[in-house]
């Protein structure tokens, strides 16, 4: 028994020590930084700073703006798709060959997306000239360097990661309560707004929290993708610890987003909970 639990202690105490290295003592130095001058002295001045000039505060709204936006657009796309792979497609290999389809992205790096991005978006390329010769428009649309733009590349990314997620929810619902919606007359729309759906929320939750927080933290495909035009957190960020060499104020704008990022989570998960009790 004493072995058992050693083992249990050991097991458990791995990822526990992982964590505190990786994340919870860097965030803590992080913290700490934020709170210091140049000089190292303690200050607020910091988060006075960040939370009383506007464009901080515009950058955190645009930053959180297209991060919805992201979640919006890879539910709209991910949802139809993981359902149809997982309820309509019966074979296993084409169901394993989707899954392939989808997780191939993952491999290629998100600066060769995001310049991939930059030849379909622009002003003569692939989007523009299909839409031209389509006569859809009557001059090329402006798609590059805009919110759009780093909205269609982080959709791009992200859609994985909400079809994976939802799939793996739709996938374990027992097809024995879809049978007895349909034996008890309901239509097909009924039975799925009504029993698929309701059940497949855990998996549009989880998905929903990993894009948006991914989309938040997301660097490199907004610097490319912007142009530098439409500036978010991270890039901020970056600028004050690459460029500006300022630390501290870097440490605070991180920290700033990391907290907004937390409690907007937060009230999120209560705003499900709080339905799902009412419901």
């Amino acid at each position: 028994m004493r072995i058992k639990n050693t083992w249990a202690l050991v097991l458990l105490g791995l990822p526990v020590a992982f964590l505190t290295a990786f994340f919870i003592v860097p965030f803590l130095v992080v913290v700490v930084t934020s709170l210091k001058d140049a000089e190292g002295a303690w200050t607020g001045a910091n988060y006075a700073r960040m939370l009383g000039d506007v464009y901080y505060l515009e950058t955190m709204l645009v930053t959180l703006r297209i991060a919805l936006w992201v979640v919006i657009t890879t539910f709209v796309i991910g949802y139809p798709l993981a359902y149809y792979m997982t309820m309509v497609v019966k074979n296993k290999l084409i169901r394993r060959l989707f899954y392939v389809i989808i997780v191939v992205p993952l491999f290629t790096s998100n600066i060769v997306r995001a310049f991939g991005w930059i030849v379909l978006l622009g002003r003569r390329g692939l989007v523009n000239d299909a839409l031209l010769s389509l006569g859809i428009i009557e001059r090329p649309i402006l798609w590059l360097y805009t919110e759009t733009s780093i909205v269609i590349g982080l959709s791009y990314i992200m859609t994985p990661f909400m079809v994976l997620t939802i799939a793996s929810v739709l996938q374990n619902i027992d097809r024995s309560l879809l049978d007895a919606a349909r034996d008890l007359g309901g239509s097909a729309p009924a039975t799925f707004w009504l029993v698929t759906f309701p059940l497949s929320i855990p998996g549009v939750v989880a998905g929903s929290l990993i894009v948006f927080t991914l989309s938040v933290s997301a660097y490199v495909t907004p610097a490319i993708l912007s142009g530098g035009k439409v500036i978010v957190m991270p890039m901020l960020i970056f600028q004050q610890y690459a460029s500006v060499f300022n630390f501290q104020f870097g440490a605070t704008l991180a920290v700033g987003l990391l907290v907004t990022t937390f409690i907007i989570i937060i009230a999120y998960l209560f705003c499900i909970e709080r339905k799902g009790k009412t419901a």
